[in-house]
């Protein structure tokens, strides 16, 4: 399977990590919150998000890359307050690289973080961010139930209402998430399939 493809923009993946040898991402419930307000702060101007679960030394997320059109204003705006160093997004491999420097960017400020709270140097993450296209809606509709099963799969909870740390209560829940919960749901057809659909455990190989 091909993990290193373009990313581009209005296409969906599913991106995943792990952190490098014994590491943990996560320590505690603080480290969740704040990896995911980095991911936000990083990614969410430049990507929708779908599905995600954190699990202690490792996550998945689907996301759909913004239009172009979108990606470059949140350029444009960053060059504004001259966070970013000045670049020609002439093409779609220059827009792919900010895409990736957005991700590296969002690592590198987690890593720091973490790494001045428990004294430790280094890399945190594997070096490079593994990703799938999703091709269909069949594929997004299973890439979610393996997403919020992964948890159940490392043996971390029975059922996935039971880890917090995944998107699937905030879509049954939560009505101010930054997730995509019309579109997810409209994968599913309404939100009684959706949880139907989440009570049945089924065997993956992505």
């Amino acid at each position: 399977m091909k993990y290193f493809i373009p990313l581009e923009s209005d296409k969906f993946y599913h991106i995943f990590n792990h952190a490098i040898g014994d590491e943990t991402l996560f320590r505690n419930d603080a480290n969740y919150s704040f990896f995911l307000k980095k991911f936000q702060e990083y990614i969410g101007p430049i990507a929708k998000t779908y599905s995600y679960a954190l699990l202690p030394n490792h996550f998945h997320f689907l996301i759909e890359i913004k239009s172009q059109e979108v990606i470059y204003m949140h350029y444009l705006h960053l060059e504004l307050k001259k966070s970013i160093p000045k670049v020609k997004l002439e093409n779609e491999l220059d827009f792919e690289k900010f895409v990736m420097q957005q991700f590296s960017n969002f690592f590198n400020s987690y890593t720091k973080s973490f790494n001045k709270r428990y004294f430790r140097k280094g890399a945190l993450f594997m070096d490079y961010i593994r990703r799938t296209l999703i091709s269909d809606d069949e594929y997004l509709r299973n890439m979610i139930l393996y997403i919020h099963q992964n948890p159940i799969h490392h043996k971390f909870c029975n059922r996935p209402d039971e880890w917090r740390f995944t998107s699937y209560k905030s879509i049954l829940f939560d009505e101010s998430t930054f997730l995509e919960k019309e579109g997810v749901l409209k994968w599913f057809g309404d939100l009684e399939n959706f949880i139907f659909m989440h009570k049945t455990l089924k065997e993956f190989d992505y």
